[in-house]
């Protein structure tokens, strides 16, 4: 029997051979777009933006809240909204995680944010779009660099408590357990140097750095690469033995602008966290030479902080038909 080859026999076959390969390869990242609700709710990103502008009048910090919690979103089961989650009958919350009790903050917003799409957009926009859209939003308002959101992530439908204790980076770290959580979901040292510069803004608690204060490592002696005049001020703040929940400003320079000042800061030895200075101050990390390179040129630390957000926001998204819409971002529809 002869064989012809038809146009679009080939046409289709091809279109089933991708079909094919995206189902043997799963979920991709490819599959987020920038224009995902330009026909379903063509206003979301300008509600969050207003509704963030509204929250920063009484809350100069939350907009780095609100990029610290699609940051710790993202780096446990992927940028799914699992971290928004309240404990409940099959849930334990990833609120309750170390790096999130008593720290993780600006639910309230959220919820906010939520409220006005649905009003706007009923079942629309995912809650995982929402900590994507909110982080572009609070870093922009700030005075940082602008991106474009790809979007499309739906909502998990459970939260992952061990996971938000183990994958997360902790701030009393060594540099390189830090680099291999990075490097765990896909993100190199590049994107380590450009996020940590989200820390150009907001605060922390004394409980995150007093390990640095009066006994370093079990030495007996202050981190020896925590400037002296710093560490001063921070020893009054912060005494032994007092409170673990004093906040001070993670940027001494200018708290609550998003610039690069963080990085010229650890040039001095001025870096808030072991996590950050030890990006400028471990003995022949490549880390180094970014640090340096971000503290004299702005422009560039924009531009790699502005890909990094957007490699953070591709960890494993749930597209298509995973996951679903939340309509109430704290509980899974039906609970």
């Amino acid at each position: 029997m002869a064989v012809t080859n038809h146009p679009a026999c080939d046409g289709l076959f091809i279109i089933s051979l991708i079909v094919i390969v995206s189902s043997i390869f799963g979920t991709s990242s490819a599959q987020l777009n920038a224009t995902f609700y330009s026909g379903t709710c063509p206003n979301a990103s300008a509600i969050v933006r207003s509704t963030i502008q509204l929250a920063l009048q009484s809350d100069a910090r939350i907009g780095a809240s609100l990029i610290r919690l699609h940051f710790h979103d993202c780096f446990v089961n992927g940028c799914d909204a699992s971290i928004l989650l309240d404990d409940s009958g099959n849930i334990q919350s990833e609120k309750n995680a170390g790096p999130n009790a008593n720290s993780a903050r600006g639910f309230n917003v959220v919820d906010n944010i939520k409220t006005a799409l649905e009003n706007a957009c009923p079942g629309v926009v995912s809650c995982s779009d929402v900590l994507a859209f909110a982080a572009e939003a609070s870093v922009s308002l700030a005075g940082g660099p602008s991106w474009t959101v790809l979007l499309g992530r739906r909502d998990g439908l459970t939260a992952n408590l061990a996971g938000a204790n183990s994958s997360i980076p902790s701030p009393v770290e060594s540099l390189s357990n830090i680099t291999s959580k990075f490097s765990a979901v896909g993100l190199n040292t590049n994107d380590l140097v450009a996020l940590s510069g989200a820390h150009t803004f907001g605060r922390a608690r004394c409980g995150v750095f007093n390990n640095r204060l009066f006994n370093f490592s079990g030495t007996g002696n202050p981190d020896p690469t925590l400037n002296s005049t710093l560490l001063s001020t921070l020893q009054q703040l912060c005494p032994q033995n007092g409170s673990v929940s004093t906040i001070t400003n993670l940027d001494l320079s200018t708290p609550d602008a998003f610039d690069n000042n963080y990085f010229t800061n650890l040039q001095s030895n001025n870096g808030l966290l072991q996590s950050d200075q030890e990006l400028f101050s471990t003995t022949g990390s490549s880390t180094i030479a970014i640090v340096t390179s971000f503290a004299s040129n702005q422009t560039l630390f924009f531009q790699a902080f502005a890909q990094s957000m957007i490699n953070m926001g591709n960890i494993s998204p749930l597209t298509g038909i995973n996951g679903e819409i939340r309509l109430d971002c704290k509980k899974v529809n039906g609970s």
